[in-house]
């Protein structure tokens, strides 16, 4: 009696080469797509997307910029302030309300024209309000505080 041999290799193997050659392929598809997901990680572009034209403003934060269209300096605060002692006094052109929200929060933002909450509000601004600019209330901050409605 005779033992039939079998082989441990499928029928269905691919030519000799052809997986050689594949490798190479492999390989290269693989730097691609780590190279294309690494650029996206840089750039950002996995990150949450925000609207076209959206405020730069850490959440939870009130945020003013000296110019128009969110530009030039950018001052944010958590918090009240009774008196913008620094340059944005008097030079805030326009605004953004990234405050959190929640029952019994003070999530909007009245700006005054004057210290201490004093003079007039110039704006106020409702929870993820941003506002490009706004003519009269252009320059004339000078303290604000958040509080439960405008």
């Amino acid at each position: 009696m005779t033992k039939k041999h079998t082989s441990a290799v499928p029928r269905t193997a691919s030519a000799p080469g052809r997986e050689a050659a594949s490798a190479p392929r492999r390989r290269n598809l693989r730097r691609a797509l780590l190279g294309g997901a690494a650029a996206l990680l840089m750039t950002g572009s996995l990150a949450v997307a925000t609207p076209a034209g959206a405020a730069d403003c850490p959440s939870g934060h009130f945020c003013t910029w000296e110019h128009a269209d969110f530009g030039g300096q950018r001052a944010n605060w958590s918090g009240d302030d009774g008196w913008w002692e620094s340059w944005i006094a008097d030079e805030d052109s326009s605004w953004a309300n990234h405050g959190i929200s929640g029952p019994g929060v003070k999530d909007h933002v009245k700006v005054y024209s004057r210290a201490h909450q004093g003079g007039h509000m110039t704006i106020c601004l409702t929870p993820g309000q941003e506002v490009s600019h706004n003519g009269a209330a252009n320059d004339d901050g000078d303290s604000h505080t958040w509080a439960m409605s405008c």
